[in-house]
């Protein structure tokens, strides 16, 4: 359990901030944007369930419950000390993955089939899961970066692979199973 007796230290004062091993780093680091765009999209997924109900509410707050678990296995670099740690680490795992692929593929199921690229939109439920979509992207593609420059979970990155998948998906399943959707009109406004 967590315990957070006091919100505010000093001790990134100066720009840095420590990591989940101890390890002191800049605030400005690729591993700090990485996690740090994590929390963003968890933050914008909140907004999100304020539109949505029943199990698509029960979905959502897995995937941030998974957000907060992703944040704390990006927070922790040098996967080969794990072993030697005081506590259980923390790392994202292949079922959390797969979890969402059968999601996605029940969504798709029930999905029209697609005609053109979806505009962002649709109603509110579907517009935010959009945001979370682009989101989910850019921290996508900053762990991409952070793993070309240190050790990742590879579970992590399939994650955020799948995760965008799973919000396009619930964004069409929130526009009426698609037929809700705003569909792109190449050179609709030449």
């Amino acid at each position: 359990m967590v315990v957070l007796n006091r919100i505010y230290t000093r001790t990134g004062d100066a720009g840095e901030t420590a990591l989940g091993d101890g390890t002191r780093v800049g605030k400005a680091s690729a591993r700090v944007e990485s996690y740090g765009t994590v929390d963003e999209l968890n933050s914008t997924l909140g907004l999100a369930r304020l539109h949505a109900e029943g199990e698509t509410d029960a979905q959502l707050a897995r995937i941030q419950n998974d957000l907060f678990d992703l944040g704390a296995d990006l927070c922790r670099p040098d996967m080969a000390a794990d072993a030697e740690s005081p506590y259980p680490v923390l790392r994202m795992q292949p079922q959390q993955v797969e979890r969402l692929e059968r999601e996605i593929d029940a969504m798709t199921s029930q999905l029209e089939p697609l005609r053109s690229f979806v505009l962002p939109g649709g109603g509110p439920l579907a517009a935010h899961l959009h945001l979370c979509r682009t989101v989910a992207r850019r921290a996508e593609r900053l762990v991409v970066e952070l793993a070309g420059h240190e050790e990742i979970n590879s579970d992590a990155l399939r994650y955020l692979n799948r995760l965008s998948d799973w919000f396009f998906c619930a964004a069409r399943m929130a526009n009426d199973t698609g037929r809700g959707d705003v569909l792109w009109v190449p050179g609709a406004n030449r």
